[in-house]
């Protein structure tokens, strides 16, 4: 199947992860991310940067394991869609939003390292009913050891 809405995003996390659960049990982490772009000016030859940020959702299992494995500083590789929603607020102010669900996310190991580990698979084994990992099981957070500040490029 293609995908005709796909998005891929290296950056920084800028906040940490909030993980909420909706009124039927679905858990949702929802956090932000900053991304930047470096070129250099052709005609001054001085460096240039734009920073975007985006704001990132993810769902179920995938948003109980990120909020337990990054926080803010940490550098990801976000894969997913763009999805706006819209609401109204309560003064009757239409206002809306571009956020990124996420399908995949994981550490970037370009200046960091990091430690993956195997949670327990939920569903079918259990007759549908979640397995709670053990707390060895749980992900490890990513290592933010670096040498340049948290909202820097390392260049």
């Amino acid at each position: 199947m293609a995908y005709d809405n796909t998005v891929v995003l290296v950056g920084n996390v800028t906040r940490d992860p909030e993980l909420r659960f909706t009124p039927n049990g679905q858990a949702t982490t929802s956090f932000g991310l900053a991304v930047n772009r470096r070129w250099q000016n052709r005609q001054t030859q001085e460096w240039e940067e734009q920073t975007s940020f985006f704001d990132v959702v993810c769902w179920r299992e995938m948003a109980e394991n990120v909020s337990e494995s990054i926080a803010r500083g940490s550098r990801v590789i976000v894969t997913g869609r763009l999805e706006q929603r819209s609401w109204e607020t309560p003064e009757g102010d239409k206002r809306s939003r571009v956020e990124v669900i996420a399908d995949e996310l994981g550490p970037s190991l370009r200046w960091a390292t990091a430690q993956v580990v195997k949670n327990e698979r939920r569903g079918a084994a259990t007759n549908g009913a979640p397995s709670s990992p053990a707390p060895s099981a749980r992900p490890a957070p990513v290592a933010a050891d670096a040498p340049y500040a948290e909202d820097e490029e390392p260049f």
